[in-house]
């Protein structure tokens, strides 16, 4: 049995080139893949849900320029895709696209296979590296019946090559560690300066398994990029109470010369169960930027002080 492929270092998140929330160009998009290549970035993430496909057939059309065995490839399963003819726009699941489809929730084996089938087609792909099952918070029960059993005789097969979960919890996350072969795990949100839920049990049950983590979510959806009023944590306006935490954070980073940034990417892959940690970008631009703050040193005074302070409890 071949080894499962392991994700490592920075990570491309693929959902903001699908106009989230706001149009990306075409180019732009093509541009942003392309500098993720050319800084080093050999992991790409993206679902059927990011942009109804749009997410996938963009990524799968800007890597098609690289060697396939030289980059792994994400994508998810649980949320399939029916055409419909509803009309508008999709910007209720926060995509500046039309609605040409609707989200149908689905963690059958039958399910499974057929988003599969149809993510490999946007992608241009007969095999992706790794499937995660998205975001099965509601259907737990079918999640671990019927969707990961699929996920387990797809690797099987060969024709994935490694298995898990990808979902804004720890939790559930845990018990797909703890109760299942899954090869790794994508967990957004929950181990950042902000939150460090996931430090409490899914870290140490990947560590003792062997699990690797993939981290998403590194800003908590923007306040830890850049925290000033009115900015989101989980994709809601920021409390006050955690508006006043980032912003002490980030005068504590500049005073030890280094930037907010560059300081939660860092937390996020010092701890030793994380293997990846996935950043979106939506522009060439952006994806620089990702990656110099990445390639920041983070000096030990600055944690020292955070910890001192009482602004960070979970040492990094």
């Amino acid at each position: 049995m071949s080894t499962p492929p392991t994700p490592s270092g920075l990570g491309f998140g693929a959902a903001v080139i699908a106009n989230l929330y706001t149009e990306v160009p075409e180019q732009q998009a093509h541009e942003a893949v392309s500098a993720a290549w050319e800084r080093g970035i050999r992991y790409y993430d993206t679902a059927p849900h990011y942009g109804l496909g749009l997410s996938e057939r963009r990524l799968g059309a800007a890597l098609r320029e690289h060697p396939r065995e030289e980059y792994l490839i994400s994508t998810k399963v649980g949320r399939r895709l029916e055409p419909s003819a509803a009309g508008g726009d999709d910007l209720a699941h926060g995509f500046a696209v039309p609605a040409t489809h609707r989200r149908v929730w689905d963690f059958t084996e039958d399910g499974v296979r057929r988003t599969l089938d149809a993510s490999l087609e946007r992608l241009g792909l007969d095999r992706v590296d790794m499937v995660y099952l998205h975001d099965p918070d509601d259907h737990a029960e079918q999640a671990f019946r019927e969707g990961y059993p699929a996920l387990e005789k797809l690797r099987a097969e060969g024709v994935v090559g490694a298995i898990g979960a990808g979902m804004n919890q720890a939790g559930m996350l845990t018990r797909f560690v703890r109760d299942t072969d899954v090869d790794v795990v994508l967990c957004a949100g929950r181990y950042t300066l902000l939150d460090q839920s996931a430090a409490t049990e899914l870290l140490p049950a990947a560590l003792a398994k062997g699990t690797s983590v993939v981290v998403g979510g590194a800003f908590n959806s923007g306040l830890l990029a850049d925290p000033k009023p009115g900015a989101t944590y989980n994709y809601t306006e920021a409390p006050t109470e955690l508006l006043d935490r980032a912003l002490r954070m980030k005068a504590v980073a500049e005073r030890h010369g280094i930037g907010l940034r560059a300081a939660a990417l860092a937390f996020c892959a010092a701890h030793p169960a994380v293997t990846s940690v996935l950043v979106g970008a939506r522009s060439a631009t952006e994806v620089h930027d990702s990656a110099d703050q990445f390639a920041t040193p983070v000096p030990e005074a600055f944690w020292q002080e955070l910890r001192e302070t009482g602004l960070l409890k979970e040492p990094a």
